[in-house]
C-alpha cells in the first residue's frame, strides 16, 4: 500500500552519469527507470524534474568567460536531452510518458502547461518537466519545488548518491553524522546544501516535505513510497 498518491523525484544530470564523468550512462538511465516503474505499479502518479549537470552548468559558463544568463539557457537546453532519453528508456518498460519543458521545443516537447500536466497524471502517464523555470539564475531545485506545488505533489523525493542528509560530506569525512529527520531551518541554517536556499524556503512556506535519499540502491525509490524509513526526512 503506498503512501503517497502523487509524488514528484528530482533527479540531478550527475546522478544519470554514473562513474563516466559525463554524459549519460545507459545502465544508471536503465536503473533509475526501473525504480520509478515499481513505484508506478503501485498505483502511485510520479512526475519527474531532471537536471543537465552531466552535460552543462550555467555556473561553469561563467569560469569560462560566457554570461551567466547563456550559460543558463545552455544547462536548460541540456536537460531537454536528459528529460527525452529518460523518456525513451521509460516508454521501453511500458511507460507512457510525457516530456514538457519550459522552453519551446515543439519538435520534441510539449511546453509546460500546468493543467495538461495535471491531466497527464491523471491518466496514469510519467510527466517529465524540462527546461527548469524557463528563467535563468533559477536552479531545478527551485523548479522542483515549483512544479511539485503546481501539480499537488504531496512529497519531493530527492535522488542522491549517498544515504541522506549529513553535517558533511560522508564521503570526505567518515566521522559525518547522519541525519534521519532535519527542519527546513536547520537545513538553510547549517548551509547543508540538500537543495537550494529558494527551494528549502519554497517548500518550508508551503509545508512541502522532501525525503532525500540513495537512488543507487535498488528498491529504495519504492520503500520511501511504501512509506518506510528511508534517506533523511525535511520538513517542519
Amino acid at each position: 500500500m503506498a503512501a503517497y498518491s502523487r509524488i514528484l523525484l528530482k533527479l540531478s544530470g550527475e546522478a544519470l552519469m554514473g562513474d563516466e564523468g559525463y554524459g549519460i550512462d545507459p545502465k544508471v538511465m536503465k536503473h533509475i527507470a526501473l525504480q520509478v516503474k515499481e513505484v508506478k505499479d503501485l498505483g502511485v502518479t510520479v512526475a519527474i524534474v531532471v537536471g543537465g549537470g552531466n552535460i552543462y552548468r550555467g555556473i561553469r559558463a561563467e569560469e569560462q568567460g560566457l554570461d551567466r544568463a547563456t550559460g543558463d539557457y545552455m544547462g536548460m537546453i541540456a536537460t531537454v536531452m536528459n528529460a527525452v532519453a529518460l523518456q525513451d528508456c521509460l516508454e521501453t518498460l511500458g511507460l507512457d510518458t510525457r516530456v514538457q519543458t519550459a522552453i519551446q521545443m515543439a519538435q520534441v516537447a510539449e511546453p509546460y502547461i500546468r493543467r495538461r500536466a495535471i491531466r497527464h497524471l491523471e491518466k496514469g502517464r510519467v510527466v517529465i518537466f524540462a527546461g527548469g523555470t524557463g528563467n535563468p539564475y533559477f536552479t531545478t531545485d527551485t523548479t522542483a519545488a515549483l512544479r511539485a506545488m503546481e501539480i499537488g505533489a504531496e512529497v519531493i523525493l530527492k535522488a542522491t548518491k549517498v544515504d541522506g542528509v549529513y553535517d558533511k560530506d560522508p564521503e570526505r569525512f567518515p566521522d559525518a553524522s547522519f541525519f534521519p529527520e532535519i527542519t527546513y531551518l536547520e537545513v538553510l541554517n547549517r548551509n547543508l546544501r540538500v537543495m537550494d536556499a529558494t527551494a528549502i524556503s519554497l517548500c518550508m512556506e508551503n509545508k512541502l516535505p522532501i525525503i532525500v535519499f540513495n537512488l543507487k540502491e535498488r528498491g529504495n525509490m519504492k520503500r520511501v513510497a511504501v512509506g518506510e524509513r528511508v534517506g533523511t526526512v525535511v520538513r517542519g
